[in-house]
């Protein structure tokens, strides 16, 4: 099992920037790949980016490219998602996730956070 913390959620005003963290512990000597997705009130779950577990490839949600970056340090068991020019739209609760390999589907995940807030104030 993998066990997965976020945090640096909060409350932004509209252009400002964000770096949530994703912490993995457990079973994390397998490679993985992460994913972060976001779910707002009322909406259902969407992908926003992931990552390999290399590093070397990123995908990202057309709502996101250019603003957002996934990325990681092994290491520390730990993938990054930077929010940069934060739009109101972007509010919800952000996950990250964990599969075997990348991927944008969200049922295809194994492992989930908790979830963090992000609230974008316009």
């Amino acid at each position: 099992q993998v066990q997965l913390v976020e945090s640096g959620g909060g409350l932004v005003q509209a252009g400002g920037a964000l770096r949530l963290s994703c912490a993995a512990s457990g079973r994390t000597f397998i490679p993985y790949a992460m994913g972060w997705f976001r779910q707002a009130p009322g909406k259902e779950r969407e992908f926003v980016g992931a990552i390999t577990w290399s590093g070397g490839m990123t995908y990202y949600a057309d709502a996101v490219k250019g603003r957002f970056t996934v990325s990681r340090d092994n290491d520390e068991n730990t993938v990054y998602l930077q929010m940069n020019s934060l739009k109101p739209e972007d509010t919800a609760v952000y996950y990250c996730a964990v599969r075997k390999t990348i991927g944008i589907r969200a049922k295809n995940y194994d492992y989930w956070g908790q979830g963090t807030q992000v609230t974008v104030s316009s």
